[in-house]
Formats: structure tokens, C-alpha cells, sequence
């Protein structure tokens, strides 16, 4: 009798342990599954991995100008830039049009001839040079020849007269000025200056690679 009882109390000890080592096999393999989780793995796309990348910075275009005009509006800028690169972006010049009033003789015609746009109210005009040692007055310049007919429509419609569109001669090479990183505040007096020079405009595009 004695010996049975040994025996049973031997059998449930080594059942015992048995379920034990079991239980912590297990617990150890929900461990490491837990830890690995390979449903959980997922491979990054070149996109994914594109978007983990610093935001490209943003740069200010202000423009077409040709040099005469550009270097005055840089000049304008420059000291409020802050140390940001402001660079020029060149365009093809075949791409452009004209809106002026035609060749003058002299640069006090064209003058003269702007004095009395200015007392119309029409204050988005320079005087220029105009082949062939002439002059006239430039009503801006424009990247597509629709553009340009559009704004010479609402001159004829203000009442001025000699207004037509031509293509921008090859010659006259047209540029971009390009602000880095631009403030809002320089934002905003590009934005006030561009009134100054017919023709150009603002917008916002990311910036070239250094």
C-alpha cells in the first residue's frame, strides 16, 4: 500500500513538471512571436520612402523681365532677402509676346507719349528701346501670344490707342528672377513691386536643385 502511494505521489510530481516545461515553452514561443510579428513587417515602397525625406523648399518666381528691367527689380529685392540666394532662371526668348505702342522716333516722344497713359490712369507701362534706334512705350510682355492679346484688349477697352501684339524679338533674352525660401513679408512686397513692371507675375514653385 505504501509503495502505491509512493508511486502516485512520483507520477504527479513528474506530471507536474512536465506541464510546467510545457507552459513555459509555450510562454516563451508567444514571446518570440510577439516580438517577431513577420504579419506585421511591411516593405517600404520608394514613395513611402520619398515621403520620410525633408519637404522640399519652396521658391518665389517673379517674372519675365529682360535685363534692364530684371537688375532693377533685383536690386529691389535683394536687401530685403535676408541672406536668401536670389538666382535668375533664363527663358527661351521665342517663347514670349509683346504689348506696345509701336516704334517712335525719339525717346521724348515715347515719354511723352507715356506722360498722357499716366494721366489716363494707366500706370503699368515703361518707356524702351524698340528696334532699329527707336523707342516705344511697352505694355508688357507675356508668355503666350493669347496672354498678350488679352491684355492689349483691355488697354483698347480703357481707350488707348496704337496697341498691338508682337512676338518678343529673339534678341531680347527673358529671365525669371528666383527668391529661396522667400518670408511672407518678401512675399508680399514682390507681390506689391510686380505692379511696377507690366507683364510680370508671382508664383510659388519648387526649388531648383543646388
Amino acid at each position: 500500500m505504501r509503495a502505491a502511494v509512493l508511486i502516485l505521489i512520483l507520477v504527479n510530481v513528474v506530471l507536474f513538471a512536465y506541464a510546467r516545461l510545457d507552459v513555459a515553452a509555450q510562454s516563451e514561443a508567444g514571446r518570440l512571436h510577439d516580438q517577431v510579428a513577420p504579419e506585421r513587417i511591411k516593405l517600404m515602397s520608394p514613395t513611402d520612402v520619398a515621403a520620410l525625406t525633408p519637404a522640399k523648399l519652396v521658391c518665389v518666381e517673379w517674372g519675365p523681365f529682360g535685363d534692364a528691367d530684371r537688375e532693377k527689380a533685383q536690386g529691389e529685392i535683394e536687401p530685403l532677402a535676408q541672406g536668401r540666394l536670389v538666382s535668375q532662371r533664363a527663358l527661351p526668348a521665342d517663347t514670349t509676346y509683346w504689348v506696345n505702342l509701336g516704334a517712335m522716333p525719339t525717346r521724348a516722344a515715347a515719354e511723352q507719349r507715356a506722360g498722357e497713359l499716366r494721366a489716363q490712369s494707366v500706370t503699368d507701362l515703361s518707356v524702351v528701346d524698340y528696334p532699329r534706334g527707336q523707342f516705344t512705350v511697352s505694355l508688357g510682355v507675356f508668355r503666350t501670344e493669347a496672354a498678350a492679346n488679352a491684355r492689349a484688349q483691355t488697354f483698347i477697352a480703357r481707350g488707348v490707342t496704337g496697341t498691338h501684339v508682337e512676338p518678343r524679338a529673339a534678341g531680347n533674352a527673358q529671365s525669371m528672377i528666383v527668391v529661396r525660401d522667400a518670408p511672407e513679408s518678401l512675399v508680399a512686397r514682390i507681390r506689391q513691386l510686380s505692379a511696377q513692371f507690366a507683364g510680370t507675375d508671382v508664383k510659388a514653385a519648387s526649388c531648383p536643385a543646388s
